[in-house]
């Protein structure tokens, strides 16, 4: 099917082998070469459609977003051409990263403008939420490492997302088979897994360069998932860190982040809400990522990434129990527990065996390599052995 672009249309639906629409004659084909499919999507500033690009052989579907701005008013109108017009040259300079989607054409006709993007395959955050619940830590903080990388990305060449929120972010469909409900924590997700995470619709970023960051703008974003400061027009990097971990809580508890927050106490209560318990250590990060203080927050990406890292590690680290430690009272001699001779024989014989190997192999352990000479190695091991055992027991000699 082709649709028409034409928002007087009111027949809009026509034939794929037509060039101009049957009920009002507008031209069907961008540019001579993007045919919209169908709508899907709406806002005050315009329309997006699927479409598909005819120049092609493979014919690819891509997006157009058509400028069509339903708000009265000259200020209102002189702000939304500047935020289409922003989002062209954003995608124009971040629409190269596999994560962003890229800026294919950008152009007027029939006093129309019109935004050709390329087309991301997959369900956003909030419709995966819906399907298949409540996401788990592991999921929550695969996630972070996903976007976060994004963000980087993008501030990097000083551009403020302002309107992060699980509808702006598309899981890219993998080439397998959709997972089911229940599958979410057998598959990780990362790249090759259920395909990448791309952060999308840049019609609210901003350029933090020169004076920008000190100018009070419009306040821009969704209220749900905007950080206090952006809500005032004063949006700074930290405010896209508020934002990613606003979405987290969402994607956690299943509730709006609203209710999620105790506005008597300015506290967040999100972990009693929770569908699955989390870490002492992902709450303090996302904690920090939700401060409403931007001085508290995390300033940058990167301090985010450093804390969730380090963190991943500590919680993959087994637990080793420590050693016990002799500890002599206040104002007395130190003194010092001597083992016993047959405890240290075992452990000297123990530590031989590591040097040499053991014939008999030990589960769930790496054998260490064999020694490759013969027996001077073994009576030179013997002797630093006898040696170690001295040091234990003391020796008779002054």
């Amino acid at each position: 099917m082709s649709y028409c672009l034409n928002p007087h249309c009111p027949k809009p639906e026509n034939p794929n082998d037509v060039k101009f629409c049957r009920t009002c004659g507008s031209k069907l084909l961008l540019k001579e070469r993007y045919r919209a499919i169908k709508p899907i999507g709406q806002g005050g500033f315009g329309k997006t459609f699927l479409a598909v690009d005819e120049d092609k052989p493979s014919k690819p579907r891509c997006v157009i977003k058509q400028f069509y701005p339903q708000a009265q008013g000259t200020n209102t109108l002189a702000k939304a051409v500047e935020l289409f017009n922003q989002e062209a040259v954003q995608l124009d300079e971040l629409g190269k990263h596999p994560q962003i989607p890229e800026l294919l054409a950008y152009f007027t006709q029939e006093d129309r403008q019109y935004l050709v993007q390329e087309f991301i395959d997959g369900q956003n955050l909030a419709q995966e939420l819906a399907h298949r619940g409540a996401f788990s830590e592991i999921q929550i903080r695969q996630l972070l490492n996903d976007l976060l990388s994004v963000l980087q990305f993008c501030h990097a060449r000083h551009v403020i997302h302002r309107d992060i929120k699980p509808e702006n972010i598309i899981r890219r469909s993998p080439l397998s088979p959709p997972l089911k409900k229940g599958e979410e924590n057998v598959a990780p997700l990362v790249k090759g897994g259920w395909g990448d995470l791309v952060l999308v619709d840049f019609g609210a970023a901003k350029s933090a360069t020169g004076t920008a960051l000190n100018k009070t703008g419009t306040s821009i974003g969704s209220p749900e998932y905007v950080a206090p400061e952006q809500m005032r027009g004063r949006a700074v990097f930290a405010s896209d860190i508020y934002s990613l971990g606003a979405t987290c809580i969402n994607l956690l508890t299943q509730r709006s982040p609203f209710d999620s927050y105790d506005t008597n106490n300015d506290t967040w209560v999100w972990q009693q809400y929770l569908k699955t318990p989390v870490s002492n250590q992902l709450s303090r990060i996302l904690n920090k990522m939700l401060e409403s203080i931007p001085i508290r927050r995390y300033q940058t990406v990167d301090e985010v990434l450093k804390d969730l890292n380090q963190q991943s590690q500590v919680a993959a680290t087994p637990a080793i129990a420590p050693k016990p430690i002799f500890q002599s009272p206040p104002n007395s001699p130190p003194t010092f527990v001597s083992p016993s001779p047959s405890q240290i024989d075992q452990e000297l014989e123990e530590m031989k065996t590591q040097f040499l190997g053991s014939n008999k192999p030990q589960p769930n352990k790496i054998q260490p390599p064999k020694p490759t000479s013969g027996p001077s190695s073994t009576n030179k091991i013997d002797e630093e052995l006898e040696e170690l055992k001295a040091k234990y027991l003391g020796n008779n000699n002054p």
